[in-house]
C-alpha cells in the first residue's frame, strides 16, 4: 500500500474521531449555556411578573374579589408563555397557569433563587421559586418553563456533529491524499533514482541534490554515504584479492628453487642410505638453510601482505622511543656477536601501527647485522632517534662496506639482494613498505664519520590541527606496482 493511501485512510478516520471527541467535550457546555440562558429568561420572567404578585396577594388579604381575578387575569398575561403558580402564607392557590406539573408537591417548597430541574411523567420543567412579600402578608411565586427545549437544541447540535463528522471522513482523505501525493513526490523521484543506479558508476553517479524536504534529503545523504562505504569496501575487497595473487605469485615464483634443492637432498639421502657421515651432515645442513630461507620469506611475504591491508583503525599514539629500545635489546638476542649502541631521547610520539613499526625497526636492525660487518670484524651498529622540524628521525649506521650509489634507490625493491646474502631480500623492501604507510622516507647514504652505510627513516609527528588520519595511496608491495 502506498504510503500517501495509508496517510489518507489514516486521515479519514482520525478526522471524524477527532469531529467527535470535540463535539462530546462540547455537548455538556452547550447544555450548561442553554440552561444558563433559561435561567436568565426565568429571572426576567419573575421580575415581570411579581409586581402583578404582590397586587393579587393584597387584593387576596382585602377579601376583594374583583381586583383579585383583575391580578389573576393581569398575572396570567404577564407570564405569557410560562408556567407560574402563586400560593400565600396558608398554602392557598390563588393562581395555577401554564404547563407545570400535576403534583405540586415536587415544586421546591422554600424560595432559593436557583433555577431547578422536576421531572413527571416523561416530562420536564426548570423551575424557580420566589418568595413574595405584600404588606403584611406574603406567598410564594413558582415561574416555570419546559425542559424540553434545551434538549431539543442538544440534539440539534449532535445532529450536526455527526453530519459534520460523516463528511469530514471523505473530504479529509481526500485532502490528506492529494498534500501526501505532493509531499510524498521527491521520496519517489529518489527511489527511481537508486533504481535507476548503475552499481559499476560508483557513488560519483548518485549526485546528492537538495530537494527541500529534510527529511528525503536527510535520506538521499544516507544512500550517497551508504554507496561511498560500499565503494571503499569494494576497493578494500580489490586491493585484498590482488594482494592475495601477488603472495600466491610470489611465494610459487621464490619457493620454487628451495623445494627443488630440498627435494634434491632427500632423494639423495633416500637413495643412498649408507652415504657417508661427512657427507650425509652437508646435506642436511644445506636442507636446513632451504628451510630456513623458505620460513624467511614466507614471513616475510606474510608482512609485506599485512602491511598492503591494514586499516587505518589499527593506527594510534605510538612511542617510538621505546619501541626503538624494545627493537635493540631483541636485535642483540638475535645477533649476540654485534654491537648494538643506541642514543635515544626519553619520549618521541607519533602517530603509527605498532606493529608496522616493530616490523620496520626489526628489519633494519638486522640487515646492519648481516650487511654491516667485514670479514674478520663484527658489525657495529649506531642507533640514534632525534626529534628535528616536526619529524622523528631514526638513523641506523653500521661498519660493513656500504651501498654503492647506483643501488642505493634498488635495495629497497622486493628480491634484491647481494649474491652472498642470506636472506630473502625483502627485508628493506618491508622497512619502505612501513616507511610510506606512516606518510615517511627511508633512504640509505655513506656513513658520515668513517666506511659503513648510513639507513635513515623519517617519520613525522602528530600535528593537533591535522586533518583526520587517512592512508596513503595504495600500492601493491608484493608486486613493487605503484599507486596508479
Amino acid at each position: 500500500m502506498k504510503l500517501s493511501t495509508r496517510i489518507a485512510i489514516g486521515a479519514a478516520v482520525l478526522v471524524p474521531l477527532l469531529v467527535a471527541a470535540a463535539g462530546l467535550l462540547l455537548l455538556p457546555l452547550v447544555g450548561a449555556d442553554l440552561h444558563r440562558r433559561q435561567d436568565a429568561r426565568l429571572n426576567t420572567r419573575a421580575a415581570a411578573v411579581l409586581p402583578s404578585a404582590r397586587a393579587l396577594l393584597a387584593a387576596d388579604s382585602r377579601g376583594r374579589p374583583k381586583a383579585e381575578q383583575n391580578q389573576q387575569r393581569k398575572l396570567a398575561d404577564a407570564a405569557l408563555d410560562a408556567g407560574v403558580r402563586l400560593t400565600a402564607a396558608d398554602g392557598t392557590v390563588l393562581l395555577s397557569a401554564g404547563s407545570q406539573p400535576d403534583d405540586p408537591r415536587l415544586l421546591p417548597a422554600a424560595p432559593g433563587g436557583t433555577a431547578l430541574t422536576i421531572r413527571q411523567n416523561g416530562s420536564a420543567w426548570r423551575v424557580l421559586a420566589v418568595r413574595v412579600d405584600s404588606g403584611n402578608t406574603g406567598g410564594t411565586l413558582w415561574v416555570l418553563a419546559p425542559a424540553e427545549e434545551p434538549a431539543d437544541e442538544l440534539r440539534a447540535v449532535r445532529r450536526r456533529v455527526l453530519l459534520v463528522a460523516l463528511v469530514a471522513a471523505p473530504l479529509s482523505g481526500l485532502i490528506a491524499f492529494a498534500l501526501a501525493e505532493r509531499a510524498t513526490r521527491p521520496l519517489r523521484r529518489l527511489g527511481r533514482r537508486a533504481a535507476a543506479l548503475d552499481p559499476g558508476a560508483g557513488h560519483a553517479a548518485f549526485a546528492h541534490a537538495r530537494t527541500g524536504t529534510a527529511e528525503v534529503d536527510e535520506l538521499s545523504g544516507a544512500i550517497a554515504l551508504l554507496l561511498s562505504r560500499y565503494d571503499e569496501q569494494a576497493a578494500r575487497t580489490a586491493q585484498a584479492l590482488d594482494t592475495a595473487r601477488s603472495f600466491s605469485s610470489a611465494a610459487s615464483h621464490e619457493l620454487r628453487t628451495p623445494l627443488m634443492s630440498l627435494r634434491t637432498n632427500l632423494d639423495v639421502l633416500a637413495a643412498h642410505p649408507d652415504l657417508p657421515a661427512d657427507e650425509r651432515a652437508e646435506v642436511l645442513a644445506e636442507s636446513q638453510r632451504d628451510h630456513a630461507r623458505m620460513l624467511d620469506l614466507l614471513s616475510a611475504l606474510s608482512a609485506l601482505a599485512r602491511g598492503d591491508l591494514v586499516e587505518v583503525s589499527a593506527f594510534g599514539p605510538v612511542d617510538l622511543a621505546e619501541l626503538v629500545d624494545t627493537a635493540v635489546a631483541e636485535a642483540a638476542r638475535r645477533h649476540p656477536g654485534t654491537a648494538y649502541r643506541a642514543e635515544l631521547p626519553s619520549e618521541a610520539w607519533v602517530f603509527g601501527w605498532d606493529a608496522g613499526l616493530h616490523i620496520l625497526l626489526a628489519n633494519l636492525l638486522d640487515n646492519a647485522a648481516v650487511h654491516g660487518r667485514t670479514a674478520g670484524r663484527a658489525a657495529e651498529v649506531d642507533i640514534r632517534l632525534r626529534v628535528e622540524d616536526g619529524a622523528a628521525l631514526l638513523t641506523v649506521d653500521d661498519t660493513g662496506p656500504g651501498v654503492p650509489p647506483a643501488e642505493r634507490t634498488a635495495v629497497f625493491h622486493r628480491f634484491h639482494r647481494r649474491p652472498d646474502s642470506p636472506g630473502s631480500g625483502l627485508g628493506l623492501t618491508l622497512v619502505a613498505q612501513q616507511a610510506a604507510l606512516h606518510h615517511g622516507s627511508a633512504r640509505t647514504t655513506d656513513r658520515p664519520d668513517g666506511p659503513g652505510s648510513r639507513f635513515e627513516v623519517r617519520l613525522p609527528l602528530p600535528h593537533p590541527d591535522a586533518p583526520a588520519a587517512r592512508l596513503p595511496s595504495p600500492r601493491d608491495w608484493l608486486s613493487d606496482r605503484a599507486p596508479g
